[in-house]
């Protein structure tokens, strides 16, 4: 009699357990508690559907504590329709603690040394990285950082070409 107890027992142990499933939910929903937190710009370079966007302008209209208490709900509703790998890795680009912002920053900022000191010929490299760059702009720039820095001038021209280096990669 025991044997057959058993073996009803591990009918019902196939799925994920209840708690299991709510701690899913709840991170989905604190995901998408981030993504609300981050500015418009931000959250248009997520990988979100429209059903995402129409969510996220609704919670920009209530006012309500409470209604936005139960949006945020919804919210995550909507987010297990969404691709969470992808939109987890750029939530990471923007958290400025997480591995994945640093080893971004890092390459822009090699980037801004390598087009500072070696000029055209790290530009080319860069543009057939990043056809799409505006060349000429960046030529300017790192022509005026090379000069800057012969006249041991504050790297203001160098600032720029980080700033624009972080356009170019989306950051």
């Amino acid at each position: 009699m025991s044997e057959e107890i058993f073996d009803e027992y591990e009918e019902y142990e196939e799925g994920p357990s209840k708690t299991q499933i709510k701690r899913e939910m709840q991170a989905l929903q604190d995901m998408g508690k981030k993504i609300l937190g981050l500015s418009a710009d931000q959250q248009k370079q997520l990988p979100l559907s429209d059903d995402m966007y129409a969510a996220i302008d609704e919670y920009r209209r209530i006012r309500s504590h409470e209604a936005q208490r139960r949006h945020l709900q919804y919210v995550g509703k909507v987010m297990r329709r969404e691709d969470v790998d992808a939109i987890s890795e750029k939530l990471a680009l923007f958290d400025t603690t997480s591995d994945a912002y640093n080893r971004q920053f890092h390459k822009l900022e090699h980037w801004r040394d390598r087009l500072v000191a070696e000029g055209d010929k790290a530009l080319n490299e860069l543009m057939a990285e990043k056809p799409d760059a505006d060349r000429q702009s960046l030529r300017q720039l790192i022509r005026t950082a090379q000069k800057e820095q012969s006249q041991n001038k504050p790297p203001a021209a160098a600032r720029k070409i980080f700033r624009k280096l972080r356009e170019i990669y989306d950051l």
